[in-house]
């Protein structure tokens, strides 16, 4: 339905206003323990009614079966069958299906995964938890998107208004003193609390009897403690509104009544039962010792097996003694305990017990032995076959004498590829050595296949061997060779080592120099000038590098000349010749110079632009503050406005005039702006301020002083007009103010239902209520905006109050207060009306002479109607 749709959407948005508990930190120690109890206490509360319950919330909920039965028994439905394997994805598979079903009411749960339940997080379950209170103990209580949580505290109000020293204000200090929860049971209870005995100084007391009638009269678990909740500086708002929920449910509905009978029905129903399992105790324990001395030998055989399946299907047949075989056992253990405290077989029991237990530990300690021991197994497989692969035709390879035919650049090559093959035959020194060490550890397991295991790691061990010692022989050949050859060769590689990155430098060095820039403020181009100045800095050490360079190269000459040797053509490791690298030099000097000139423009136009930024951003500031200053004041003025409309309005005037006398100032601003502007400056760090902000704020300003002189004036015509007190009109305006809670001058629809239900009207009825409220909008926003002003507030309330009710009207809310009786007693009538009316109606009633009356019954049927006339007259 609707209803139910927008209650979803409720939960939703509370949950995401009211998620007040950051999920990177850890929870607060006093509200955990607090919710802790809290949250347990609840739980059990309901699964209770199936007959179990939890000890320990983050570990009974892990594997998912007690969190999928709690959910069935709170929402009267059937979720999908669960999983009963002990395994990790069993207990995801049934945590995820009660998500599933959470998030199918329309419940977003926010960073609450299966995993973290399953794994015992505390803070996820207890989140968990909280969700499900919310959706479905909390969202109840008001039908409206996010009236979940206001609408109980609204029902605390009411209830608790009587009462002396207690004033309902939030979930958490407002209940600390206790009066707050014996207020709430002694208005529906009176016969259960002394409420005048009660001393506001004495909390711990106060709060543990509210809990011990609570749960003794009113079959409401005890979810808190008193100790709990004084010794905290403020307690978890969360776990009070989880058990005040408990009294509203309590006290809204006949659920006690078909629980009673429930309860009464299971007792008579066991206690049939027992008494017909007294006539076949005799057989049933014997029958049970037999089976449990059968049963022990077998569950302490511990024969091992040689593979993960053999074992498999002895916990398959342990799951089968358990789920088939047991039950009916454990049910007969539980039926003969029942008839007799001094059971015989609860001794054999126990010992069945024990050996089952460890029967369960050796068979999953065996399959985890076994599952290491295939894993590794299959470990050693692998690894071998992938370097034996590898090997295969490394010896030949290590063995052939190419280098001895080989050029000098032929000869690098091939030391070069022998260089590649040393890293990856030292890369693989890990996998032999793994290979080594998974063949010990399942020698160390006794695994069954160790002799094969064991030969063929020697293979691989000693061809291991025999490649280290063909590979250090045929570095040496390589090394011997090219010595040879490399005289000559070595210095084109100094020269080419060096050039490359030289020229880079140069390179990029004329890049940077070259290069355009854009700053906004002055660290921008100090930053700058600063770099360039490092980087002159480089400039000498940079032409010694370029010096050392050329002198590889005329060493080069040097020697060939020397030794008659013809170069046969450049550099054969690099293009890089002496002549390219003067002429970058050359070039990047020139641009040095260049470079500071630039940067000592633009310091000096930074300098000038900051000048700017200050001084705008002095006047700014001082205009900001104004204008939030005045905001801040209008408000105040609005809501606590004295004495009689013309004074406000006076005073209000006089208060506009102030505002204006400062436009000068905003002008001033707007004359430092254009410079900014001219200036093309885009960034202020000096304010946070902008122009086009300050102007919004200032015509703001100006629209909210007039328009609250606006109101006041229609305040004034409507009060001559329809003849509405001063003090009526200061009432109308305190409860518009109080949900209006974005202070924009209108009520949107579900703010102005809100206050009408503080006032005391019927609208959340979901069938008479909605059309009731429908005809009360069609009043006050003909035009179907969805808001509703002060003015139209004003005219719907003043002909409220002008209407004349009728007596059958008043019989009907007297018959209310009666809770449908055709009479009412003076207690009554003093829990739900003020004092002093309360006692003018008991002076003025007629006793009641009815057949259905009781001891001191009053008579509202005559009164209202004479008191009808009266007000006629």
């Amino acid at each position: 339905t609707r209803r139910n749709q927008a209650g979803a959407g409720g939960v939703q948005t509370y949950m995401e206003q009211e998620n007040d508990w950051d999920r990177d930190l850890l929870l607060d120690p006093a509200w955990e323990k607090q919710q802790r109890k809290t949250f347990t206490a609840w739980c059990n509360s309901h699964l209770r009614k199936a007959g179990t319950q939890i000890e320990n919330i983050e570990e009974d909920f892990r594997d998912g079966l007690k969190l999928m039965l709690l959910l069935e028994v709170i929402s009267g439905e059937r979720l999908p069958k669960p999983e009963r394997g002990k395994m990790r994805v069993h207990k995801i598979n049934n945590v995820n299906k009660a998500l599933d079903f959470i998030a199918s009411k329309g419940v977003k749960l926010v960073s609450i995964g299966a995993e973290e339940i399953v794994d015992g997080n505390a803070k996820m379950t207890l989140g968990m938890i909280w969700t499900i209170i919310l959706r479905f103990a909390i969202q109840d209580i008001s039908v409206e998107e996010t009236s979940a949580k206001e609408g109980l505290l609204l029902w605390c109000q009411r209830k608790t208004a009587p009462y002396k020293n207690v004033n309902v204000q939030n979930f958490h200090m407002s209940w600390k003193d206790g009066l707050a929860f014996n207020a709430l049971i002694h208005r529906h209870r009176p016969d259960l609390i002394d409420y005048d005995s009660l001393r506001k100084e004495d909390p711990v007391t106060n709060l543990n009897n509210a809990f011990e009638v609570a749960e003794k009269h009113l079959d409401i678990p005890k979810m808190l403690d008193a100790e709990d909740i004084v010794n905290t500086a403020r307690p978890d708002e969360k776990a009070i509104m989880t058990y005040v929920s408990s009294f509203y449910h309590a006290f809204s509905g006949a659920q006690k009544a078909e629980t009673a009978a429930n309860r009464i029905c299971k007792v008579l129903a066991v206690n049939q039962e027992n008494e017909h399992m007294m006539e076949n105790y005799e057989k049933l324990a014997s029958d049970l010792l037999e089976w449990i001395r059968r049963t022990i030998p077998w569950l302490e055989n511990r024969e091992p097996k040689n593979t993960v399946n053999e074992m498999q299907m002895k916990q398959e047949d342990f799951r089968d003694y358990r789920c088939v075989h047991k039950p009916p056992k454990v049910w007969e253990t539980s039926l003969l305990r029942n008839v007799s405290w001094r059971s015989t077989s609860t001794p054999s029991w126990h010992t069945l017990e024990g050996a089952e237990k460890g029967y369960e530990e050796w068979i999953l300690s065996e399959i985890r032995r076994l599952e290491r021991l295939e894993h590794l197994a299959e470990k050693f497989r692998q690894k071998a076959a992938i370097h034996e692969s590898w090997t295969d035709g490394k010896e030949a390879m290590l063995t052939q004498r190419d280098y001895e035919t080989s050029t000098l650049s032929e000869v690098k090559a091939l030391l070069k590829k022998h260089e590649a093959f040393e890293s990856d035959l030292a890369a693989h020194q890990d996998r032999v050595e793994q290979i080594a060490a998974i063949a010990q550890e399942l020698n160390e397991l006794d695994y069954y296949d160790s002799a094969n295991v064991n030969i063929r790691c020697q293979k691989i061990c000693d061809q291991w061997d025999v490649l280290g010692t063909l590979t250090q022989k045929r570095k040496e050949s390589l090394e011997r060779t090219e010595k040879q050859l490399e005289s000559i060769d070595e210095l084109y590689l100094e020269y080419a080592k060096r050039a490359a990155p030289f020229n880079n430098w140069m390179e990029g060095a004329m890049e940077d120099l070259q290069d355009m820039f854009i700053v906004h403020n002055i660290e921008e181009i100090q930053g700058l000038i600063t770099a360039h100045e490092q980087f002159k800095s480089t400039l000498a050490e940079a032409n010694k590098e370029r010096e050392a360079i050329q002198a590889i190269q005329g060493e080069v000459q040097r020697i060939a000349q020397s030794n008659g040797i013809k170069l046969s053509g450049a550099n054969p490791y690099t293009t890089i010749t002496p002549e390219s690298i003067d002429n970058k030099w050359e070039k990047a000097m020139e641009m040095v110079p260049q470079r500071d000139d630039a940067l000592q423009g633009e310091l000096h136009k930074q300098n000038s632009n900051d000048s700017l930024r200050a001084k705008f951003a002095t006047q700014a500031n001082a205009v900001g503050a104004y204008i939030q200053a005045k905001m801040e004041e209008i408000g105040r003025i609005s809501i606590e406005m004295n004495g009689t409309l013309e004074d406000q309005l006076t005073n209000l005037r006089d208060y506009q005039t102030t505002i204006l006398s400062y436009a000068p100032e905003v002008q001033k601003l707007e004359n430092d702006h254009q410079l900014i502007q001219e200036a093309l400056i885009f960034d202020n760090q000096y304010t946070s301020y902008t122009m086009e902000h300050l102007r919004v704020g200032w015509e703001q300003l100006l629209t909210t002083i007039a328009r609250t002189i606006n109101e006041v004036e229609n305040q004034i015509l409507t009060r001559d007009a329809k003849g509405i007190s001063q003090e009526q009109l200061y009432e109308y305006r305190t409860s518009f103010n109080h949900f209006d809670k974005d202070h924009s001058g209108a009520l949107q629809a579900e703010e102005f239902k809100a206050c009408l239900i503080s006032l005391g009207y019927d609208v959340e009825n979901e069938k008479q209520g909605e059309s009731e409220f429908n005809r009360i909008m069609s009043i006050v926003d003909p035009n179907g905006s969805g808001a509703v002003t002060f003015q139209a507030f004003i005219d719907f309330m003043s002909r409220e109050t002008t209407d004349t009710d009728t007596a059958d009207q008043v019989i009907a809310s007297f018959k209310i207060l009666a809770a449908d009786k055709s009479y009412i007693t003076a207690d009554e009538l003093r829990r739900e009306l003020p004092p002093d009316q309360a006692e003018y109606c008991i002076a003025r009633m007629a006793p009641y002479t009815g057949p259905d009356g009781v001891d001191g019954a009053l008579d509202y049927m005559s009164f209202s109607t004479a008191l009808y006339g009266e007000s006629d007259l």
